[in-house]
């Protein structure tokens, strides 16, 4: 795709500039690559283009000429910028410690047409999408034209702090298109300003530029849970910058040190301190901007994540735009199976024994059978995949679900589409139009108490008929319990902790149960499917 760039009125940016200062920049005859016009105090002025940058004239800036600009431009908000009515020009102002302006950052803001065409398929996907990349390298110039697109057929709010995205002043630049802007008065009630549109708005999609602090990564989350797509930027270059950022990195999940055991470390081959992902992350996808035509994609953030503190990061998907316009995409080969993937013993494993004869891992379906919760027969022996429409319900927490339990969900977009309908119970009292639409359509309605995947994984179980297949037969109940009483004998008789083999949900509900019973403590390890119970003291 041919880009077509259109410069966003340049003239109503050199209008506020001194004459002579306008005069230099127009003689450098480089407007296409111009990026910021510098004014400092007692320096001379300077023009920063793409690849260089030029003295606009040998003498210094005054006092003057800083509020001859100041007084020409809009006025300057609690984070120290300003614009200009209906364009996307940026002034950015330095001030001393009596609040006076000594300096000014005039920033060009250009409506590029053409920019989004290289993420295009990820951006209309409905994930939700974070994109990362250096100052002046096109976040916000690739969130505007997303916004447009996605505007033609969702509802969009755009949450536009600094007003960059839609322009300075009360009507939004038409680069946005059809989408909504909700203007931030501070830019410490960014986060409000975030909740406040799911609330009031009813959006499909909400635009974010910037998420800088660790309320507004919160808000992120919250509004991730409630169903919403989610398209951002923050600051950092890698997800490595971005999970080393305290305040930030509870956007791809977060990161805590968890101690192992002896036995789990050298199983491992790690230390006894290892980092892990803490929770599901708020973005589905990542996007790195290496360059204004390179782009690194992290199709599935979780793995990762995941791959990157095992010590084994994941080649991310590299998507280049050559000089005809064309995009060519390098998909990365399927990772090697490391020496961090859990070799699971069938037997407890108990204090600081060894482990056992050891073995690949086995599928889902697998190990359901092996603890009695056989996957339900059908006539062909798989199960048949099941559309279903999240109302108010976390799209990544159901997804999360569905990928623990191993069954076919896909994620309507729409509730037309859909086999069945879930919902929250407070959305289900307030009869709320898709839902009373969908009970006279006669669709499957389920409701959850809460939003958790744990709520999740009952529908779901419920749904595709695992809840009484995974009761299994009495012999096979018995197998359990008394696998689990025997870990708990061993420990009462001494043991330190004894680790039952890897089992679902289900199964180790029954056992975390049985150990709470016998007034020991149990704690769940490791991630699905080797996800097992450890018994121990206090």
């Amino acid at each position: 795709m041919t880009q077509l760039k259109i410069t966003d009125d340049l003239d109503a940016l050199l209008d506020v500039l001194p004459l002579d200062i306008r005069h230099a920049v127009e003689r450098a005859n480089d407007t296409e690559n111009l990026l910021e016009i510098i004014l400092d105090l007692g320096r001379v002025p300077t023009a920063r283009f793409v690849d260089h940058e030029i003295n606009l004239r040998e003498t210094e800036v005054s006092h003057a000429e800083i509020d001859y600009v100041d007084e020409r431009t809009g006025e300057f908000d609690a984070d120290n910028r300003a614009g200009i009515e209906r364009t996307l020009h940026r002034i950015s102002a330095i001030r001393n410690r009596r609040t006076s302006v000594v300096g000014l950052t005039l920033r060009v803001g250009r409506a590029v047409y053409g920019t989004v065409d290289i993420i295009q398929d990820i951006i209309e996907s409905g994930k939700s999408v974070l994109i990362l990349g250096r100052p002046g390298v096109g976040k916000t110039t690739l969130l505007r034209e997303a916004a447009r697109i996605i505007a033609e057929s969702k509802r969009v709010v755009i949450v536009d702090t600094s007003n960059e995205i839609g322009g300075d002043g009360d009507v939004p630049h038409p680069a946005v298109g059809k989408a909504r802007r909700m203007q931030v008065r501070e830019p410490m009630l960014q986060h409000e300003v975030m909740i406040e549109a799911v609330e009031n708005h009813n959006p499909e999609v909400i635009v974010i530029d910037e998420i800088g602090r660790e309320a507004e990564a919160a808000a992120a989350r919250t509004i991730a849970e409630r169903g919403v797509q989610l398209i951002g930027t923050a600051h950092g270059q890698t997800l490595d910058n971005l999970l080393l950022n305290p305040t930030l990195s509870d956007l791809v999940g977060g990161i805590e040190a968890v101690t192992l055991s002896d036995e789990e470390a050298r199983r491992r081959g790690t230390q006894k301190t290892v980092l892990e992902r803490r929770a599901p992350p708020t973005f589905d996808v990542l996007i790195e901007i290496q360059t204004r035509d390179r782009f690194a994609v992290h199709l599935d953030i979780m793995a990762s994540v995941d791959a990157l503190l095992r010590g084994f990061p994941l080649a991310p998907e590299i998507r280049t735009r050559d000089e005809s316009g064309k995009i060519q995409i390098e998909r990365s080969a399927p990772a090697s199976t490391s020496r961090m993937d859990a070799r699971e013993t069938k037997t407890p494993r108990r204090g600081r024994q060894p482990a056992s004869a050891a073995e690949e891992p086995t599928p889902i379906a697998a190990r359901l059978e092996q603890s009695g919760a056989t996957r339900p027969d059908t006539s062909r022996g798989v199960l048949q995949t099941i559309k279903v429409y999240p109302h108010g319900v976390a799209r990544n927490r159901l997804q999360q679900a569905a990928k623990r339990l191993g069954v076919p969900v896909v994620i309507a977009k729409d509730v037309d589409d859909a086999n069945a309908l879930v919902t929250l119970k407070t959305y289900y009292r307030d009869r709320q139009q898709t839902i009373v639409e969908a009970e006279h359509r006669g669709m499957p309605i389920y409701v959850l108490r809460a939003n958790t995947v744990s709520q999740m994984e009952q529908f779901l179980s419920d749904l595709f008929n695992l809840s009484a297949q995974e009761q299994g037969t009495s012999s096979d109940l018995s197998d359990v319990k008394s696998q689990t009483q025997q870990a708990i004998a061993a420990v009462l008789n001494g043991e330190r902790w004894v680790d039952l083999p890897p089992g679902p949900s289900l199964v180790r509900r029954l056992q975390h149960e049985m150990a709470r019973n016998a007034e020991l403590v149990s704690h769940s390890y490791g991630k699905e499917p080797r996800r097992h119970v450890r018994i121990f003291r206090e």
